[in-house]
């Protein structure tokens, strides 16, 4: 059998969908602002021999345009507040996702002896939701009329739910951990790309800058203005890639894969039905956006 994310609920799907539009609007934000900054102190230190008139300078006020766009764009970011809707939706979504899993193939505390799975099931997933929404998670069942709410249990996490433990460890093993598996490799090879290029692009600015406060130092060059953007220009980055947190995710990340390699092992050779419910506990819990957090914290 097959257990892909279209045979989650639409719940899910709609916190999935938010949480990408919301990342997707935070990180254009961010980026607008830092190329505005750039932008207004490039214009800013532009010669001052252009004028419209006796006194008008078109850089200058282009300039300022810049530094009032990114004043507009910090206000904007912080009425739609992006970046909480989306770190809200996406811990809603992989809530969702781990819950489903864990319900499917018998995960603690869903195992084949509880008395009312289903029940425990919508019992603990509305509990947790509602946790979110006390953070601030708008519930998009809210807006939705009763008759069109999709249900949580979907008949092909009953039919998961209800195939023999070999084809529900099958099942778990190669769409949810190997999955996943798979997911944070690729995630630390990105991140360890992205680490290199602007780890390189930042030294490069910082070179030159260093190279022109050099010849200054000597009288060779009376103008501190290039030195200044090159600085600025590095700033920016440093703060790019500190916002996208690279460096700490590439630890993160390979910590939590090598701990889902373990938990491969284990399960393939000596996890047995008896202890199949708290291994997908513990799996579930590793894959966790909370853990991932704590990792990233911890381990910078």
């Amino acid at each position: 059998m097959v257990f892909r994310n279209a045979d989650l609920p639409a719940l899910f799907h709609r916190a999935d969908e938010t949480a990408i539009a919301r990342q997707r609007d935070a990180v254009r934000d961010t980026r607008l602002q830092l190329w505005l900054l750039v932008l207004g102190a490039c214009l800013a230190a532009a010669p001052g021999g252009w004028r419209v008139g006796d006194t008008f300078q078109p850089a200058a006020a282009l300039s300022a345009a810049a530094y009032a766009g990114v004043l507009l764009v910090t206000y904007r970011a912080s009425r739609r507040r992006a970046k909480s809707q989306w770190q809200l939706n996406r811990s809603a979504a992989e809530f969702i996702k781990s819950m489903c899993w864990r319900y499917s193939v018998h995960g603690a505390p869903f195992d084949a002896g509880f008395p009312d799975p289903d029940g425990e099931f919508l019992s603990r997933l509305e509990a947790g939701l509602a946790e979110l929404r006390k953070v601030g998670w708008a519930d998009p069942r809210a807006s939705a009329p009763a008759d069109d709410r999709s249900e949580l249990i979907t008949p092909a996490m009953r039919m998961l739910r209800g195939k023999p433990f070999r084809v529900r460890k099958e099942t778990y093993v190669r769409d949810r951990l190997i999955e996943q598996r798979n997911w944070y490799h690729r995630k630390t090879v990105l991140s360890r790309r992205a680490t290199t290029l602007w780890s390189a692009t930042i030294s490069v600015l910082t070179a030159l800058a260093l190279f022109l406060g050099v010849l200054r130092t000597f009288s060779v060059g009376e103008s501190a203005v290039p030195a200044a953007l090159l600085s600025a220009a590095a700033a920016a980055c440093v703060a790019w890639s500190e916002i996208r947190r690279h460096q700490p995710l590439i630890a993160a990340h390979s910590l939590v894969e090598e701990d889902l390699a373990a938990m491969h092992t284990a399960m393939e050779t000596v996890i047995g039905e008896d202890r199949w419910a708290a291994a997908v506990y513990e799996t579930e819990r590793i894959v966790s956006p909370q853990h991932t957090d704590w990792l990233v914290q911890h381990r910078r």
